[in-house]
């Protein structure tokens, strides 16, 4: 049996997701392969940011490239590293602004996917306040011998909690924000979970009208799609007062903006991303990450991509030196290159063996087999650049399950089918081929 160890729920989480060709949420570092320099220039981002910095990234790349394993890898990293995470795909319902509440769609998908190290899972709303209030009321009874029991530990933690808030007030929206906050340790305070309640609607941004709002918590303002963003800033400017690293935003799917038909409506949608952009550009957002995923042509496609929209694409275009075979991995786009045949060589391996370990038999392919796997996958696609990570996987792991599943099934007989299937057209890709001859050579050495 192989030594990889690696627990039963993650090998399950990672040979199912791979199967269905979506990106695992846990486990990524076990099948990890290549993007070093990517990630380590997003790493020095979050160093930035928990010195109170901000950051804006656009990571692109053509469907099936990586994007998507890419932006929750750095989410996972971000979490272990004490950041409050949230993460959306953006589709019809959910843009940064819209006529029908696609921006608090938006919002709300974010919240509900809020997450700690402790929280990976999302729904760490409740759970951050109440990690703080805890923290704050302990703080307090070790520094003065406080008992949980003594009337003076709500008063000194209630100041506490208006010494973070108050120094929110002057942000846009902040006094509410704060207002609120405290509406929270009140209800926790008198164990009113209707007031509690009413406070995580509201941050939530699921009260409807400001009517309502003033009602239950005494504020004249809801969340909405005009203003979601300003609390986005809010909410990283108090984690990282309460004691997190800051909040990162993944924004995946980006497409969807390019995709909507009505002009002045996307153009609106790139203004509100031209305004996040200028925020943390600018020193107008603190302890903030922006993360969003996208296909080139969201960005590149000067009639309907962000490169339509002259003040984007005058920040967001190559620099005259860092562009080319010199990439550099400081600029705001992240453009992601396909793995290599050295680096889907080893995810490959890495696939085999958990696969192996999850349903507890001796691997039995060589790296010999894998390659010829990879030459089939080739030929299929009819050239190298359109062989794309995700393809490869989902064969693979499609293949290995039939192996397993039949055991009269042999290797090189099931490639022979694939390849015999294929369309003769598409079988001739000499460079590729010599290619992988070359790797296969090394092997053999």
């Amino acid at each position: 049996m192989t030594e990889l160890k690696i627990p039963k729920r993650l090998t399950t989480a990672l040979v199912n997701s791979l199967t269905a060709g979506v990106v695992p949420r846990v486990g990524l570092e076990f099948i990890a392969v290549g993007r070093k320099p990517e990630v380590e220039s997003i790493l020095l981002d979050m160093d930035n940011i928990a010195e109170g910095g901000a950051a804006f990234r656009l990571i692109t790349g053509r469907y099936g490239s990586g994007k998507s394993f890419l932006l929750q890898i750095i989410r996972n990293y971000a979490m272990d590293r004490d950041f409050v995470v949230a993460d959306a795909d953006l589709s019809p319902e959910r843009r940064l602004v819209g006529t029908k509440g696609q921006g608090l769609a938006t919002y709300r998908e974010l919240m509900t996917h809020l997450s700690t190290r402790t929280r990976p899972d999302g729904g760490a709303l409740e759970a951050i306040l109440q990690k703080w209030i805890t923290a704050i009321q302990q703080d307090i009874m070790q520094e003065t011998g406080m008992r949980p029991d003594d009337p003076a530990l709500n008063e000194s933690v209630e100041l506490q909690i208006y010494a973070v808030t108050n120094g929110m007030q002057n942000l846009v929206h902040g006094f509410d924000f704060a207002k609120v906050l405290a509406a929270y340790w009140n209800g926790y305070k008198l164990g009113d979970d209707d007031r509690k309640g009413a406070a995580l609607r509201w941050l939530r941004g699921e009260v409807p009208t400001k009517t309502e709002a003033r009602k239950d918590l005494g504020v004249g303002i809801i969340i909405d799609d005009d203003n979601w963003y300003d609390y986005m800033k809010l909410w990283s400017e108090f984690t990282a007062a309460i004691g997190y690293k800051g909040l990162l935003l993944f924004i995946d799917e980006g497409v969807n903006l390019y995709k909507i038909t009505n002009s002045v409506s996307r153009q609106s949608n790139y203004e509100k991303l031209l305004t996040m952009f200028n925020d943390t550009m600018q020193g107008k957002a603190e302890h903030l990450g922006i993360y969003m995923g996208g296909t080139p042509q969201f960005v590149e496609d000067e009639r309907r991509g962000l490169f339509s929209y002259d003040a984007l694409r005058s920040r967001l275009i190559d620099g005259r030196y860092g562009s080319g075979s010199l990439k550099t991995y400081t600029s705001p786009i992240l453009k992601l290159d396909m793995l290599s045949y050295e680096e889907i060589l080893i995810l490959l391996q890495k696939l085999r063996d958990i696969h192996a370990l999850h349903f507890k038999y001796e691997p039995q392919l060589t790296d010999e087999q894998l390659i010829a796997f990879m030459q089939i996958a080739v030929n299929r696609l009819g050239a190298e650049e359109l062989l794309t990570t995700r393809e490869v996987v989902r064969d693979f792991m499609d293949l290995l399950h039939t192996l397993h599943q039949h055991p009269e099934a042999v290797f090189e007989e099931l490639l022979g089918e694939r390849a015999a299937a294929q369309p003769q057209g598409k079988r001739n890709n000499e460079a590729a081929s010599d290619d992988l001859d070359d790797l296969l050579a090394e092997f053999e050495l």
